[in-house]
């Protein structure tokens, strides 16, 4: 195991325990949990309230759960608008499976999708202080790109966690893609105490260990 992977994966699990909620709903709303962000993969959308209503006994019941447990966004006319590692805002970050376009909350969020479905992935974004394109090709925890993308960094600045909003509009937004070595080390210095960056693998294996437990 990689100590500074897990260190990253304890702070954030201190920030977001979606595991931890998830094992705290019912089987019943556990199970629509996983529906949800299956029907990112099977219909390129996330499931509607109408057919989230198919899967449980009460639905304003699940919606009032998933909603305090942070596990579901929901709009402010109450419809259901991401799941982390999903999105329905067009992000910068876009992931291309099973034929669908979806767009993931953040850098680290685009690199768990293929290992959590075990399905080939394509992800594009840019490099947040370059600008430059970034495109990723995942089969599960592999880089099938490795020439092209190995240099790749992941950079997330810990200080954009805030109390007030839910994740998805804080530290989501920071959580990012850097070019290479040079840009990710420049980028770091500017705020040592705040930021962190992890090679391309370390990203992988992070995003990995976060957010596949949530299909078991």
């Amino acid at each position: 195991m990689n100590a500074k992977v897990d260190n990253a994966l304890n702070r954030l699990t201190g920030i977001l325990p979606l595991q931890a909620r998830q094992q705290d709903c019912s089987s019943e709303i556990k199970a629509l949990h996983q529906q949800i962000l299956g029907s990112f993969v099977k219909q390129g959308h996330i499931l509607t309230r109408e057919q989230m209503a198919a899967h449980v006994s009460d639905l304003e019941e699940a919606v009032n759960v998933l909603k305090s447990h942070d596990l579901v966004v929901f709009s402010a006319e109450g419809e259901p608008v991401g799941a982390y590692p999903f999105t329905m805002d067009a992000r910068e970050h876009k992931v291309r499976i099973n034929g669908h376009q979806v767009y993931a909350m953040c850098a680290l969020d685009a690199l768990a999708v293929s290992p959590m479905f075990g399905m080939e992935t394509q992800v594009s974004s840019t490099c947040r202080v370059s600008g430059d394109p970034v495109t990723i090709e995942q089969s599960g925890k592999t880089i099938e790109n490795q020439d092209e993308a190995g240099a790749i960094h992941f950079g997330i600045i810990w200080g954009a966690e805030n109390a007030c909003f839910c994740c998805a509009d804080s530290l989501c937004m920071e959580m990012m893609f850097l070019r290479d070595g040079n840009i990710a080390e420049n980028w770091l210095a500017e705020d040592p105490d705040n930021r962190e960056i992890f090679t391309l693998d370390e990203a992988v294996e992070f995003g990995a260990r976060f957010f596949v437990p949530l299909m078991s």
